[in-house]
């Protein structure tokens, strides 16, 4: 039987965290970035008495969510693209803008897959060198030519925990030809507590030649869900829905996306919780020589080049007591491991375990 010819893309693949460690019970997944404390309470209680929308397609054009994310940043509807998760807004302006020989430019070490949209729709990735694991202006800048079509930045940067202040994220966007599309990815935004960060959001709110991603994923705790939006020119808004399938997002995902971003105690709960452990993690990595970022969002890179132990020996000692770190080979940074603030208790095990062997 002769079958049809699939397209041949060379593109990289996204190696996700482990979420299991052979021979080690009840293990503690540290290695996702996803949220410690978990959902709203009112999410769980609406998942939990809401069987009867099984049988039932969602809302194809998610206008519930649409509302409410209005609502929540004062933004008009018009300017909202809701998604499975960001990764699909990020798809969807892959698929809306770039084709076959036209370029992008990325961050060495950021986000995997803006590379690998990027490859799937036939353009050619460009890396700007990092100035101490931070996206480089200067470097980005070098790269630009009349191919370049978009510019893709995660602020604060995943997986190094690097940030642009304002001015420099203002300097960028002046910097690059108005044809260049610059997208932001704002999935750690609600964690910053830096006074000279803004969100892409806040920035960018009346340009026209920006997309700005947002995520359910991370700190309001939906990551099962696969549920995000973005944000840009109702002209972008319009090309990216013609790619946007139907029923892309669930109406558990549509309702609890409403739920969380009504919940403000509970966001406030866990930036409380995040700002609190960061900073106790943070103090205690770096007096064990361990070379990582100063407390932003909700993680850590950690280099190993000056500790006692290499990055593989890390991992392995820190598997055995059940925590999951997330190697960080896929990336091509060497010998560094990045780990999630997680539970009280989960934080105290990994203290206790960074404590007694390093």
């Amino acid at each position: 039987m002769k079958l049809p010819e699939a397209k041949k893309i060379k593109v990289d693949n996204y190696p996700s965290g482990l979420s299991k460690i052979p021979n080690v019970d009840n293990a503690i997944k540290l290695s996702a970035n996803e949220s410690a404390l978990g959902p709203s309470p009112e999410v769980i209680n609406f998942l939990k008495n809401s069987s009867q929308l099984i049988k039932r397609y969602p809302d194809s054009k998610s206008n519930t969510l649409k509302e409410a994310i209005s609502k929540k940043f004062g933004l008009n509807v018009e300017n909202i693209l809701v998604g499975a998760g960001s990764d699909e807004i990020i798809s969807l302006i892959c698929q809306s803008f770039l084709k076959d020989g036209d370029e992008v430019i990325v961050s060495e070490n950021s986000f995997l897959m803006y590379r690998i949209y990027s490859q799937l729709n036939g353009a050619i990735v460009k890396y700007a060198k990092d100035n101490n694991n931070k996206f480089c202006l200067s470097e980005a800048i070098k790269l630009v030519t009349n191919k370049t079509k978009i510019v893709f930045i995660a602020n604060p940067n995943n997986p190094t925990g690097t940030y642009l202040t304002k001015q420099e994220m203002m300097d960028l966007r002046k910097s690059l030809p108005d044809n260049i599309l610059l997208l932001v990815d704002d999935a750690y935004s609600e964690f910053m507590q830096e006074k000279d960060y803004s969100s892409g959001l806040d920035i960018f709110s009346s340009s026209a030649n920006v997309v700005v991603c947002r995520t359910f994923s991370k700190i309001y705790g939906l990551a099962n869900l696969r549920l995000g939006w973005g944000f840009a020119s109702k002209d972008i808004i319009n090309a990216a829905n013609v790619f946007k399938p139907p029923f892309n997002i669930s109406g558990f995902a549509e309702e609890a996306g409403c739920l969380a971003l009504n919940d403000d105690s509970w966001l406030k709960k866990n930036i409380e919780h995040n700002n609190k452990w960061a900073n106790i993690i943070f103090n205690a990595i770096i007096k064990k020589n361990i070379i990582c970022n100063k407390p932003t969002a909700n993680f850590f890179l950690m280099n190993f080049d000056k500790a006692t132990k290499n990055a593989d020996q890390a991992f392995e000692i820190f598997a055995r007591n059940r925590l999951i770190l997330r190697q960080m080979s896929a990336y091509g940074i060497k010998n560094s491991l990045r780990v999630t603030v997680g539970t009280e208790e989960e934080n105290k095990l990994f203290l206790d375990v960074l404590e007694s062997n390093f």
